[in-house]
């Protein structure tokens, strides 16, 4: 299952790379691509779909990225 969202705080290519593999940790996050054009631009493939609190709380290992989902 893929879902779109975006990442606030994201304003290079070592923040994408901090936050994919913060992402990718999570045992239900298969693949996320975050992209800096739209910057924090991203899809998240999940095994099963996981609420936007619940991937916040996963992002909040870093400082400074908020989440938002895109419809």
């Amino acid at each position: 299952m893929k879902q779109k969202f975006q990442i606030n705080g994201i304003s290079c290519g070592g923040c994408v790379a901090r936050v994919k593999k913060t992402l990718e940790e999570h045992p239900n996050i298969e693949k996320a691509e975050i992209f800096l054009a739209p910057k924090g631009a991203t899809f998240i493939t999940m095994t099963e779909k996981l609420s936007i609190t619940e991937l916040q709380k996963q992002l909040s290992k870093l400082n400074g990225y908020t989440i938002t989902e895109i419809n």
